[in-house]
């Protein structure tokens, strides 16, 4: 009896078993990872290697924002400073502040050998959104916006959910949230009243022409 189906046809089977796996195994990583408490689980809050506590040095001392992000007004990316920062007030030779606690070794010895302190990444967006710092905080968006009361934290934490819906609903009513630029980097400025934010925040987004992006190429890019 003659073959129906050609000798190669026998394969087919073990092809599509493999197929369907790898697109399993993919899609399945590919949740597994973007949908990770890394990128969206409010209250995210890893041990960094160096307890630095924002609630100190922002809160209580009034450090600003820029002193250690330097590029946040000026640049897409909020920069992590490097040991040097630190050392500023943290060296013996210059503000000798706790400059032989145990707890600052990490950042004595990354200021020492050039190796940068393994910080544990907390607020970060997947590869396919594009958030830009500078555009934002410069239009009148604080800090606080996205990452809650940070100038209250001793152990910084995801605050807010970061998604798609929570960018839209900002982006469809930027009135609600931009406040004073001098108020940008107070990270305690409350408005008077929700009147009152409504009134103003109305006048930034005229005067200021924010015209935010709510199509797709708007963050996907």
């Amino acid at each position: 009896m003659a073959n129906i189906f050609p000798k190669w046809s026998n394969s087919v089977p073990v092809k599509v078993v493999i197929a369907l796996l790898l697109t399993g195994s993919a899609a399945t990583a590919g949740v597994w990872y973007y949908f990770s408490p890394n990128y969206t689980k409010v209250g995210y809050m890893p041990t960094q290697p160096v307890p630095y506590s924002h609630a100190i040095h922002v809160g209580q001392l009034g450090l600003d924002c820029r002193y250690c992000h330097t590029f946040v007004d000026r640049s897409p990316h909020a920069n992590i400073p490097g040991p040097n920062v630190c050392m500023n007030c943290h060296s013996p030779d210059l503000g000798n502040v706790l400059s032989d606690d145990a707890r600052l070794a990490p950042i004595r010895e990354s200021y020492a050998s050039g190796q940068p302190v393994q910080w544990i990444k907390i607020h970060n967006l997947p590869d396919y959104a594009y958030f830009n710092h500078a555009v934002h905080v410069n239009r009148g968006v604080s800090c606080v916006e996205c990452h809650g009361q940070i100038n209250e934290m001793d152990t910084v934490a995801e605050a807010k959910p970061l998604g798609m819906s929570f960018c839209l609903d900002c982006h469809r009513n930027p009135e609600q949230v931009v406040r004073p630029l001098d108020k940008v980097f107070d990270l305690t400025w409350k408005p008077e009243s929700k009147a009152a934010q409504e009134q103003n925040g109305t006048k930034f987004v005229h005067d200021w022409k924010i015209l935010p992006p709510q199509s797709c190429s708007g963050c996907h890019r």
